[in-house]
């Protein structure tokens, strides 16, 4: 039987491709590789910096933005390591590496300055870019994810483990997952499930030690930031709320903007992709000149 999933995504890897943006793989240093999506032909268009979350990878997340996006971006989409094709001998967990390794790619490919947009786990990489290497960073874009992460808002769904939810084992695991990163719920049979469970969630001991370094004692106590951040959050989003997205605005303080897309989960970019490219288009058209 055909693996649903994989041919899923190869369905989005020929999206991505239609939009001129290719696959390429970046050595940051020796036993480190990091697998790219990026623009085929060298452009002096502003880049995006787009980086996925924890239940995917880069072409997986960001497929329906990058037609939208690559008409006026230069769109890079990473697989952090871990996933898709990127991997490290290194023993370093921490989003503080991750974002170290993305920043030495863009580097290398001969980027100066971006704009990171990130989601959920990716959000965490985004921030922490943002935080230590300021001089590269536009503005950033974030949706369903604070700049520090604790386990509360995991533990009120009656887990004693982070893994146990973002990184099901069974069917019904992954059922659950769905149920509540996304608004609408819909009916899958069992065999896709499978197929995405053998398929997307690769390397499983390393990801959850990248999740034991990730979830932190004080999620209250983050870095401040003097770049524009714009908040895009899905209004039914279960992890972290819309409430909770008002609060982090006021937080991270007044040159953070934010807009709520209705009828949205915490896979908004997946459930309500036209608004959410419509709003990120009009917020990056906004900080091209910064």
């Amino acid at each position: 039987m055909v693996n649903l999933v994989v041919a899923l995504r190869s369905s989005m890897c020929m999206i991505v491709k239609s939009a001129g943006i290719v696959p390429y793989t970046v050595e940051t240093e020796p036993g480190t590789n990091i697998h790219f999506w990026l623009p085929k032909k060298t452009t002096d268009k502003p880049a995006v910096l787009l980086i996925h979350g924890f239940a995917g990878d880069g072409v997986m997340t960001w497929a329906l933005q990058v037609r939208s996006l690559s008409k006026r971006y230069s769109v890079y989409i990473p697989d952090l390591l871990f996933f898709g094709k990127s991997y490290t001998d290194k023993p370093d967990r921490s989003p503080e590496f991750q974002a170290e390794c993305l920043v030495k790619a863009m580097r290398i490919l001969g980027v100066k300055t971006f704009v990171p947009v990130g989601f959920s786990y990716g959000g965490v990489v985004a921030f922490k870019i943002a935080e230590l290497h300021g001089d590269m960073v536009k503005a950033l874009v974030v949706s369903g994810s604070p700049p520090v992460m604790t386990d509360s808002n995991v533990n009120r769904f009656g887990f004693s483990s982070i893994s146990d939810v973002l990184l099901p084992k069974t069917v019904n695991g992954l059922k659950f997952l769905l149920s509540v990163a996304m608004h609408k719920r819909i009916w899958l049979p069992s065999w896709p499930l499978k197929d995405y469970l053998k398929t997307m969630f690769t390397n499983r001991k390393e990801r959850a030690e990248l999740l034991e370094a990730l979830f932190l004692s004080d999620g209250n106590t983050f870095a401040s930031f003097p770049q524009k951040i714009h908040l895009l959050w899905g209004e039914n989003d279960q992890f972290f709320s819309h409430e909770f997205a008002k609060d982090l605005r006021i937080k991270l303080g007044e040159m953070t903007s934010m807009e709520i897309i209705k009828n949205g989960g915490h896979l908004v970019q997946l459930e309500r992709p036209f608004v959410y490219n419509k709003l990120l288009n009009k917020f990056l058209a906004s900080v091209e000149n910064l």
